[in-house]
């Protein structure tokens, strides 16, 4: 073989992997931000409580593969669907007015500005 046909072949092998994991990091994506789990929260956690709702229409804006995967190494986040009934407690105790929300600690943030996310997640 030349090395065109090698490096073209190489190059199609690239792509495929690129284009099987871009689609399964975005059905890992999907299938986090659609849970409707029933979140219990520690008194003196330390981790950043993240509310939002799966039908919010900014969703995709904030909710990005980075952000999932930060959180899947580092475990800081807890995601709080508020579409869950029985997470809507939360509105009351955090006086929550809109989503997305983040709290850490005295940080509390509602938008979607990127930068402020990071500075409230950590990165």
């Amino acid at each position: 073989m030349t090395l065109i046909k090698r490096v073209g072949k190489a190059l199609a092998v690239i792509v495929v992997v690129l284009a099987v994991s871009g689609f399964a990091g975005h059905q890992y994506v999907n299938h986090v931000e659609k849970q409707r789990s029933i979140v219990t929260l520690a008194k003196h956690s330390d981790k950043v409580l993240f509310f939002y709702r799966d039908d919010c229409p900014g969703l995709p804006s904030y909710f990005s593969i980075r952000f999932i995967w930060h959180n899947v190494i580092s475990h800081n986040i807890i995601l709080i669907n508020m579409n869950q009934l029985q997470n809507r407690h939360y509105i009351q105790k955090y006086q929550l007015t809109s989503v997305p929300t983040m709290i850490h600690g005295k940080q509390r943030y509602t938008g979607t500005n990127q930068q402020r996310i990071k500075q409230i997640v950590g990165d």
